[in-house]
């Protein structure tokens, strides 16, 4: 990796689009960008959004943070998910180095939040800060109110006020994000497997359900944003699902018009929801 100069701005990159968004956004303000990517999560065209990139594997995290401190980097930004479930794509079990070893066997509860938190921590104890995610691209953050055309029924306005609270919980014990309901059941719950896999799974138990996304109460926004995109769209329409009730103010929208246009292209309702006005936002 070749060493970039002292301004530059490391980027931890994970899934999807949204790492591809900061390092665009820094690159424009005349920072370069050093990338630590993972293989088969990060999207490749990371290669020509940023000036350096190391790919490596999750749970390698020596390896990263030697990458960043090699490359002069003193504030990085965590972008895109890095699927917990892929610490056990190695055969023989979860593939961490040595320094990943010590931050999870440190931990007594191994949720995203708890894991998250450590490794921030471990970034900061070896002189690299963590910036807030929507630092640098605070356009991104979903406002309140409607996305698209398409509206909630007032059957959906009632299974999202009924789902909120409970995804909340499940946010706030540190399980996931994500809550699937309608008329008033639960079809599923996110875990380990992710916000996509949940909302597929519940699409084999009943079309025309609510999805309720939310921010934990304990949300780092250094890390733990939730995001939505196009990807969603194409989950939301593939499980059948109605309706996509998102946290307003604390939920990254990418690619805003390509998943506004495939939302309404299929009559899905897309709304963004002030957690403290819930009755006047559905």
């Amino acid at each position: 990796m070749s060493t970039a100069g002292p301004e530059a701005l490391g980027l931890i990159a994970g899934t999807g689009t949204f790492p591809l968004d900061i390092a665009r956004s820094a690159r424009r303000r005349g920072r370069d960008v050093v990338a630590v990517a993972f293989h088969r999560h990060t999207d490749p065209r990371i290669e020509a959004a940023v000036s350096a990139v190391t790919w490596l594997h999750p749970g390698e995290v020596g390896a990263a943070v030697e990458a960043l401190r090699s490359a002069g980097v003193r504030d990085a930004v965590m972008a895109g998910k890095v699927p917990k479930a892929a610490l056990y794509e190695a055969s023989d079990g979860p593939r961490l180095d040595a320094e990943a070893a010590g931050i999870v066997g440190r931990l007594s509860a191994r949720g995203d939040v708890s894991l998250l938190t450590a490794v921030a921590d471990h970034l900061v104890s070896r002189g690299i800060r963590l910036l807030d995610q929507a630092e640098l691209v605070p356009e991104l953050l979903a406002g309140e109110g409607p996305l698209g055309r398409t509206r909630l029924t007032a059957a959906q306005e009632a299974d999202v006020a009924f789902g909120w609270p409970i995804a909340k919980v499940v946010a706030g014990l540190d399980i996931g994000q994500t809550v699937i309901v309608k008329d008033g059941t639960v079809l599923a719950v996110e875990a380990i497997e992710g916000t996509d896999a949940a909302i597929r799974r519940a699409g084999g138990v009943a079309p025309g359900a609510c999805v309720v996304k939310v921010a934990g109460p304990k949300q780092d926004p250094r890390f733990d944003l939730p995001a939505i995109g196009p990807e969603t769209a194409r989950v939301l329409i593939a499980a059948g699902a109605a309706a996509l009730a998102f946290e307003a103010g604390r939920t990254v929208v990418l690619d805003r018009d390509a998943l506004v246009e495939a939302a309404d292209a299929h009559g899905i309702a897309l709304v963004g929801i002030a957690a403290a006005g819930l009755s006047e936002s559905v």
